[in-house]
């Protein structure tokens, strides 16, 4: 086992079994995982700060098993932060990263993904963020993808409601949704149900609200679900577990009405020459604060009063 020790802002961290393949085909090791969330800091630690998240861990890399944990190992240095929540049967004491040191940490726990709630240690109960998780089935493009977010962007326009859209890093996209942090989950989630109820009333050949994955062939799945209590997304920046080492990027709205954006051109050897070019281009999500209070007075009657 190898192993390497450094200090990084007043804490010790070490390093294990560097030269393990966590991406075969590329050649990728943990070393390169631990290096890419080391340079990515900057970037990606404002969009984490005070959320709870969970850990997903590939200890044998992308070929091997994996699994989620949620409570902060009873090992984890004292250093590390944590923040309990409330569960119907336990206490959760999920791990806070608001450092380079803990994002190191959770690298060499072979944590590939960030996976983050939508709401801040500050408010726990009310997300600042709304998610629309555009998911395609089997025989549906990206696409198609990217058509459907414009609709759900037209959709949310209609309530003076500005979206951000990023690459999942697999085959769907995310678009987030800064909100007030003021809605408890059900009424963010029936909000967000409410924009897909529309999007797919008007594209129903498109789009699909079915829960059920056979029955969504050839259309991109709406799904308002992740805005439950406890679900997590992965954030901007965050990789992926797939090959080639995607990476979950932001995109700027002239680029998918282009309709000619490839996910797997965002990864682990592209994306700062990208940033580069573009800067953070979510960089507005975190200063802004809209409200759903249009879209709930509107789910609150009969549907069909709102037309995109």
């Amino acid at each position: 086992m190898d192993l390497e020790m450094i200090r990084v802002f007043g804490q010790n961290l070490s390093f294990t079994n560097l030269d393990k393949l966590f991406w075969p085909e590329e050649g990728l090791t943990k070393a390169h995982l631990i290096k890419y969330y080391s340079d990515i800091a900057p970037f990606l630690l404002p969009y984490i700060h005070n959320r709870p998240l969970v850990m997903k861990r590939y200890p044998d890399g992308i070929s091997g098993e994996a699994f989620y944990q949620k409570e902060c190992p009873d090992y984890a240095p004292g250093w590390i932060e944590t923040f309990p929540v409330h569960h119907s049967e336990r206490v959760i004491n999920y791990i806070i990263c608001n450092d380079l040191a803990t994002l190191l940490w959770l690298a060499n726990q072979a944590c590939i993904e960030v996976h983050a709630w939508l709401s801040t240690r500050d408010n726990i109960e009310c997300p600042d963020i709304a998610v629309m998780d555009l998911d395609p089935a089997e025989g549906a493009t990206f696409g198609d993808v990217l058509q459907v977010a414009l609709l759900v962007r037209r959709a949310l326009a209609e309530f003076g409601l500005q979206a951000f859209a990023k690459t999942s890093g697999a085959r769907g996209l995310h678009l987030f949704i800064p909100i007030q942090p003021a809605y408890p989950f059900r009424d963010v989630t029936r909000a967000m149900e409410y924009i897909a109820q529309l999007v797919n009333r008007a594209y129903p050949a498109r789009t699909t609200l079915e829960r059920t994955v056979p029955k969504r062939k050839g259309k991109v799945y709406l799904d308002y679900l992740q805005n439950g209590r406890g679900k997590t997304m992965a954030f901007p920046y965050s990789l992926r577990p797939l090959p080639g080492a995607p990476v979950s990027t932001p995109l700027t709205w002239s680029e998918v009405e282009a309709l000619n954006v490839n996910p797997a051109d965002f990864n682990i050897n592209t994306i700062f020459e990208r940033l580069k070019k573009t800067g953070d281009l979510f960089r507005d999500l975190l200063v802004q604060e809209q409200s759903l209070d249009g879209i709930l007075d509107m789910a609150a009657g009969p549907m069909g009063h709102t037309r995109i």
